[in-house]
């Protein structure tokens, strides 16, 4: 059965952008509004730099949102905390870089699998699920199977790249 999920980021980029003066746009009835129009999992990504969600949006959702929450975020130690106390239903590790203004690229399993493994078992151990965001090759997908993923998700800007100056469903594709 396909399910909707709907990542609500930016709804607290817009409010951050007024420097957290106002309250608006209103997260939880964003999320509100998400569910009752069909939404069965909420994301959120809560950076390191804090740019769009914040720490007091994952203590709200995690108490208030009614469907899945799934926690996208960097394989630290800090992280790992976070979820191991807010307990969302999913968390998606995902690379994060600072500099970047949107994710670049996947998580690379195969450097990383020590780390990611470990942060993996401990969530689990607690019920949590675990989806990776990767590159969508084979040698990926295969560490991901081994460190003991739930799911993955695939990062598809090389393959919007790509396609260059071609529009997507203009029947020129």
């Amino acid at each position: 059965m396909i399910r909707l999920g709907v990542n609500v980021d930016h709804v607290a980029t817009l409010r951050e952008v007024r420097g957290g003066t106002t309250a608006y746009p209103d997260l939880l009835g964003s999320v509100r509004a998400a569910i009752k129009g069909g939404a069965r999992q909420i994301t959120i990504h809560l950076r390191e730099d804090r740019r769009h969600i914040q720490l007091k949006d994952l203590q709200v959702l995690a108490v208030h949102c009614s469907v899945d929450l799934n926690l996208e975020m960097a394989v630290t130690p800090q992280m790992v905390r976070l979820a191991r106390k807010y307990k969302p239903q999913w968390c998606c590790f995902v690379p994060e870089k600072r500099a970047e203004l949107t994710t670049e690229g996947g998580l690379d399993v195969i450097k990383n699998r020590k780390s990611i493994k470990l942060a993996i078992e401990q969530l689990q151990k607690l019920g949590i699920e675990i989806s990776l965001f990767i590159d969508p090759t084979l040698e990926q997908v295969e560490a991901a199977w081994d460190v003991g993923a739930d799911a993955v998700e695939f990062h598809t800007g090389t393959w919007v790249l790509s396609q260059g100056q071609k529009k997507i469903g203009s029947g020129k594709d």
